[in-house]
């Protein structure tokens, strides 16, 4: 009788082809992206790994150097814009790194300078302390109106 409640439960844990840590870590990213959207710094801080972030941003500068940042020089520095996330896809690598893609698209800037953005996002989630938090963020850029080439690559 076990093995048929584990069964029974199991096919709808697999269903959606998600484990908890998956869902639990796109729950995270939206509340994330609603506390920058909010520029609620506090809270989108508590997103990231308190041991710094590893970033990598779309207007095609370098790899930046691990990112400790204080409440402060986010509040003096804010990352200002309304950004939406498409089609989100996350996969459990380990026990402790969920790797996340989406696309994000929105305006950037503020009212006085501001203009389209989007790009492609990948991130990697850690199980730090309990909680799911943001380790690496890699940004490129979606051209507007770029049409892709196909390639024997695509048919593969």
């Amino acid at each position: 009788m076990r093995i048929l409640i584990f069964l029974f439960t199991s096919f709808f844990i697999l269903a959606d082809n998600h484990s908890s840590a998956e869902k639990e870590v796109l729950d995270r990213l939206a509340s994330y992206y609603e506390a920058r959207n909010n520029q609620d710094y506090k809270a989108a801080m508590s997103f990231e790994s308190s041991l710094g972030t590893f970033n990598t941003n779309s207007d095609g500068s370098f790899h930046k150097p691990v990112l400790f940042e204080t409440l402060e020089e986010r509040t003096n520095n804010p990352q200002t814009g309304i950004i939406n996330v498409y089609y989100p896809e996350a996969i459990q690598l380990s026990e402790d790194v969920v790797h996340v893609r989406f696309y994000a698209e929105g305006i950037y800037g503020s009212r006085d300078s501001s203009g389209p953005y989007r790009t492609r996002v990948t991130m990697n989630w850690v199980n730090e302390n309990g909680n799911w938090v943001v380790k690496t963020q890699h940004y490129s850029p979606a051209s507007y109106g770029g049409v892709h080439m196909p390639d024997k690559y695509d048919f593969k």
